[in-house]
């Protein structure tokens, strides 16, 4: 499934892609940075060490902390874009994880005003982890099916908010250390053993949809979403990614594939990124899918927002 040569597809490591999967779509991937105890790395879809040895560290304490791509960097990228002499899209990680896909925007600009003729397009792909790697896979099978650079970005605003995932952690640690919740949180939520059933919102934010007793409450929780909210269109492959949690995923896996008319679902399986994986931590196992519209999700205050701004449906 090669990307044909129409159009430069632009994805990032944030999307946790199986290092195949990667290669095999033909797409460019801007690695991440991320840092372990003062020492800076680029996200090289784990081609310079194992999932197991990076969250190991986390776990024996190691200080882990990721930073945003630089406008440079954006620059460098579309620039060599440019020079392929055909248009280019950057599907970035969300707003609501990072303020990289700002950073890519203004970079955009800077190579439109050099060259007013090169056809570029920068989105938020709403999507983190693996979810962006199926988003992925399907936008290069668009492009080899036809679309124009102009009709794939047209075709992506729709097409990302029918991509779901769930997952859990294993502890709240990460999230406390990375001043997402209160460390007495996260200390009681230890104690009591409770898991966090986790998604994102149309912003591309995490949110949370539940908290669980125990480790395979939590697995059968993001089941249940999938039996709830599942396409059933078997021909999209859908994505299981862990931190150094692989029994986990068999086990989500298994159960998936027991679900009526899911026998011979096609699943990726990859592990999360270091760049995710130190604001989760160790343990983490998400399920990512094509599924119903999560614009029909929304909330009653949600929908309000969206008819103040004038954006939803509701006119």
């Amino acid at each position: 499934m090669l990307a044909n040569k129409t159009c430069t597809l632009i994805f990032d490591s944030c999307a946790d892609f199986a290092p195949s999967v990667a290669e095999r779509l033909g797409i460019e991937v801007i690695h991440f940075p991320y840092v372990v105890d003062g020492k800076e790395y680029l996200d090289d879809l784990w081609q310079s060490q194992t999932p197991h040895e990076f969250y190991e560290k986390m776990r024996k304490g190691a200080q882990v902390s990721t930073s945003a791509v630089s406008p440079g960097r954006y620059y460098e990228v579309f620039s060599k874009a440019y020079e392929r002499g055909i248009p280019a899209i950057y599907f970035g990680l969300t707003a609501g994880l990072s303020s990289s896909i700002s950073c890519a925007e203004q970079a955009a600009e800077m190579v439109r005003s050099e060259h007013p003729d090169f056809e570029l397009y920068v989105m938020d792909n709403l999507l983190p982890s693996a979810t962006a790697e199926l988003f992925a896979i399907e936008a290069v099978r668009q492009l080899n099916n036809g679309l124009s650079a102009a009709e794939l970005y047209e075709w992506a605003k729709d097409a990302r908010y029918f991509i779901q995932g769930y997952f859990t952690l294993d502890n709240f640690d990460a999230l406390a250390a990375g001043g997402r919740i209160p460390p007495a949180a996260a200390q009681i939520g230890g104690k009591l053993d409770v898991k966090p059933e986790l998604s994102y919102d149309l912003n591309g934010s995490l949110t949370l949809r539940g908290v669980c007793r125990g480790r395979r409450k939590a697995l059968k929780a993001i089941l249940a979403e999938f039996r709830e909210n599942y396409s059933h269109d078997t021909s999209l492959p859908v994505a299981i990614v862990t931190a150094d949690a692989e029994k986990d995923g068999d086990w989500l896996e298994a159960a998936a594939r027991k679900e009526p008319g899911c026998e011979d679902l096609v699943v990726i399986r990859s592990s999360i990124s270091p760049v995710i994986g130190s604001h989760t931590g160790p343990g983490m196992v998400g399920f990512g899918f094509w599924a119903k519209d999560r614009r029909e999700k929304m909330s009653i205050t949600d929908r309000i927002a969206r008819k103040v701004r004038g954006s939803g449906k509701e006119k």
